[in-house]
């Protein structure tokens, strides 16, 4: 027993070392990306490994060129999070708490609209929103963009809902709160790890999406970030590095709310785990 004792330190440095190896690789295309865009007078190919001074020309042009686009994309994302958990919550809490006929296919149906391609959505919607006057449009971008996260956000927080006793709802009944009472001020706060959850999700498919904002719009009025910076390469194939600083300007964002919000997106996942 004495000969196998330095086993297991070994073995813990070696998955140490293959984590380090695996995080490195993903991380290595980020680190280009920001080595790109701090050389902004490089070619892609003449880049050196590791800058040697700080260059911020192509991050301040890629303000001046992207900034309108990345506050359209900030704009977009906050209204999508906002009608993607309006409308699923409740939601959730329906199929959850209300006995309802089959609300194990609905949950299941709602799973398998996740797998219909985007562009057939995109291709559907546009002729909708002809009719409805909402091609070119904040409004339409925010509705396209929250239909991304609202299947999503109904399985998360109805499987968070569902391990909310029952016991301290039917006391808030007692008390004489009414349904949409209880659900406002006792599952809501109850729910908050899902809801934050649901929420960073939801900004981080409308943060992302191209397939809508290319197809839904027609004009530059409602241009978010992906689309500026996919129109930006053609414009700009000579300049990576304000490619790059655009492009790093668009993953801030998303990093800084990934970072703050870590803590409540693993009790969000795990926490309707255990009933």
């Amino acid at each position: 027993m004495a000969a196998q004792a330095p086993t297991a330190p070994r073995r813990r440095w070696g998955s140490t070392v293959a984590g380090l190896l695996v995080l490195a690789v993903m991380l290595f295309p980020l680190y280009w990306m920001l080595n790109t865009a701090l050389q902004p007078e490089s070619g892609l190919l003449q880049v050196d490994p590791v800058p040697s001074g700080l260059d911020l020309s192509g991050f301040s042009k890629a303000v001046s060129d992207q900034g309108t686009n990345l506050l359209t994309s900030l704009l977009v994302s906050v209204g999508a999070v906002a009608i993607c958990l309006a409308i699923a919550a409740p939601a959730a809490y329906g199929l959850a708490r209300f006995g309802l006929r089959g609300s194990r296919t609905m949950v299941f149906g709602t799973l398998i609209t996740q797998m219909v391609p985007g562009i057939v959505i995109a291709n559907a919607l546009y002729n909708s929103y002809v009719d409805l006057g909402l091609v070119n449009s904040y409004a339409g971008l925010m509705l396209a963009d929250a239909a991304l996260g609202i299947p999503f956000s109904i399985v998360l927080m109805r499987s968070f809902m569902v391990s909310i006793p029952g016991e301290v709802i039917e006391a808030a009944e007692i008390d004489g709160a009414g349904p949409v009472r209880v659900f406002l001020r006792v599952v809501l706060p109850m729910s908050r790890n899902a809801l934050i959850t649901s929420g960073l999700f939801a900004f981080l498919f409308a943060w992302s999406d191209f397939m809508f904002a290319l197809t839904l719009n027609t004009t530059d009025d409602v241009k978010p970030i992906t689309l500026g910076i996919y129109q930006y390469i053609g414009a700009h194939v000579g300049d990576w590095g304000s490619v790059m600083a655009a492009a790093v300007l668009s993953a801030v964002p998303a990093a800084i709310l990934l970072v703050l919000a870590q803590k409540y997106i693993a009790a969000g996942i795990s926490g309707g785990s255990v009933k």
